[in-house]
């Protein structure tokens, strides 16, 4: 029985989780120069936003509170994601790059 006791995966196990992603996310937001990883980071932390909100809806309510609001997230996410890509394809159309230091002027 000791052995299942180790096995089971708990709160403490998703939590680690989303703090891993959270901290990955960050970086990848604060380190890259690339429209496009920025992108990426911002993504991860959404996700880890949405493990903790999945979660704590099971392990804490054991409702599906959780799981909604992980489900606009997603949606809203989504939208993010093609409204940043579109405006990153327009900058790369006006300034042949999508390296997001480069790109300090407001006019074509």
């Amino acid at each position: 029985m000791d052995q299942l006791a180790i096995l089971q995966v708990g709160l403490k196990h998703f939590l680690f989780l989303a703090a891993l992603l959270f901290a990955l996310g960050t970086y990848t937001v604060l380190t890259r120069r690339n429209a496009v990883g920025v992108l990426i980071g911002v993504e991860l932390v959404l996700n880890a936003a949405n493990i903790n909100l999945v979660a704590f809806s099971h392990y804490v309510t054991g409702g599906l509170a959780g799981h909604v609001f992980a489900l606009f997230v997603i949606v809203i996410a989504a939208a993010e994601a093609a409204i940043a890509l579109a405006i990153v394809l327009s900058i790369f159309q006006n300034f042949k790059t999508i390296d997001a230091t480069k790109i300090d002027v407001m006019r074509n």
